[in-house]
């Protein structure tokens, strides 16, 4: 029997994969982390599907569901927030279950920082302006960032940055950015992207902290920094253009 972990998406439930989807459907166990994945995709699992929210568990107690799922021949469909490959804890554990012998697949999700893009209407990447992407955090109790994992080291690129999990420190953030971007560098932060609560608010590395406070924003929101977020003055990509010779339009399509 396998663990499938799946990438539930970053809150609509119209957002998870098709694959996702029927994999909690096929699932006659379904493990799920309460505090941010929507009670609607629950209604995808079979009748009398065993359902446990992970939220109060620790990981020993999260392996043990599956190691007693994985003993009774039972499927588990395993969900998490957003895509597995970035903070998802996932790692862990697929370490313990690779040393119980126990088999899982993945399934990617959409990730918040596409659903913030999404809710701002903006792409991260413009010619000329940006054309790399820094998914980045700050330290937290939970997890320590590496020392060469400065804020200051990627703001240096001059990159569009998504930081994550960390709202409530966004005086911190504006401090060790501001050198580097500039006070008036366009910034927003995205509350909840895709759940029917969610808020954007837009601003300037300047005015955005107080922007923060007044919007008493504590948690579950994600802060994007950089020049593409508001900039209309870039130049447009060579894909489309006239005389760009290509693969599937050669000569320009001339």
């Amino acid at each position: 029997m396998t663990i499938h972990f799946i990438g539930a998406g970053p809150g609509a439930p119209d957002l998870i994969t098709l694959r996702g989807r029927d994999l909690i459907a096929a699932c006659p166990v379904c493990l799920y982390a309460g505090s941010l994945i929507p009670r609607a995709m629950l209604d995808w699992c079979p009748p009398g599907a065993r359902i446990v929210d992970t939220a109060p568990l620790d990981l020993d107690a999260i392996i043990a569901e599956m190691q007693a799922a994985h003993e009774a021949g039972q499927e588990v469909a395993r969900l998490h927030s957003g895509d597995l490959s970035i903070w998802s804890a996932a790692g862990e554990q697929m370490r313990r279950l690779d040393a119980l012998g126990i088999p899982y697949s993945a399934t990617p999700g959409v990730p918040a920082f596409a659903a913030a893009a999404a809710a701002l209407k903006r792409e991260l990447t413009l010619p000329g302006l940006a054309q790399s992407l820094v998914l980045t955090r700050t330290s937290g109790r939970a997890s320590a960032m590496p020392e060469k994992e400065k804020l200051a080291t990627f703001a240096a690129s001059g990159a569009t940055l998504a930081v994550h999990l960390s709202i409530h420190v966004i005086e911190q953030v504006v401090t060790e950015l501001s050198p580097f971007y500039g006070a008036e560098c366009p910034v927003a932060v995205v509350f909840r992207a895709s759940w029917p609560d969610e808020r954007a608010l837009r601003g300037t590395l300047a005015t955005i902290a107080e922007q923060v406070r007044e919007a008493a924003l504590e948690r579950t929101a994600l802060i994007l920094v950089g020049p593409a977020l508001a900039s209309s003055d870039f130049g447009e990509s060579a894909l489309y253009s006239t005389g760009y010779d290509r693969r599937f339009r050669p000569r320009g399509g001339v």
